[in-house]
């Protein structure tokens, strides 16, 4: 069993490039790609997640679980359980705990900061000033961890091919070199 969370900062492309390789690789039983749980509404738009209320979430069976920009996050044990290669969007608050629990590579997305700005603005979602405070929140990931950087700053066809490559050789032989 492998993990492999994805992680980087907001607007870099993490649910885009999951979402190309998902679409590459389908019908590749060694790879699942973890569903996450999120108190944010189902219809508030982003990832196609489950919508789970506050008042549910610590009965909901969380692997792993955080709070982000005002919401709950999780993935629900059954979720990192169905494969040899499990893929999660993860904060990078829950890396070295996941990294406790099973063999982790992480991937982390990248953009530069213009392009960050001009992806959130563009979700519609926050404010100016809510988009500047999450561009400063964030951080470097934790040291001690497996760590592969993917740029996102070119066409998406290409970092999800190059992801959905990076999954096929953990697939074939666990950590790539």
């Amino acid at each position: 069993m492998l993990w492999v969370a994805m992680a980087g900062p907001s607007g870099a492309g993490k649910d885009s490039l999951l979402a190309g390789a998902r679409a590459l690789l389908a019908g590749d039983a060694r790879i699942h790609f973890a569903r996450r749980s999120i108190t944010r509404p189902a219809d508030a738009g982003g990832e196609a997640h489950e919508h789970l209320p506050e008042a549910a979430f610590d009965a909901a069976g969380m692997a792993l679980q955080w709070r982000a920009h005002g919401w709950r996050y999780g993935i629900r044990r059954e979720e990192v359980r169905r494969a040899p290669v499990t893929v999660l969007s993860l904060s990078r608050t829950v890396l070295e705990e996941a990294a406790r629990l099973a063999p982790l590579l992480v991937v982390e997305a990248w953009a530069p900061p213009e392009v960050l700005a001009a992806r959130l603005a563009a979700r519609g979602r926050e404010d100016a000033a809510a988009i500047a405070a999450r561009l400063r929140r964030e951080a470097p990931l934790p040291p001690g961890l497996r760590v592969r950087r993917l740029a996102n700053d070119g066409p998406l066809e290409e970092g999800a091919a190059a992801l959905a490559a990076l999954l096929r050789a953990c697939a074939e032989g666990g950590f790539p070199p």
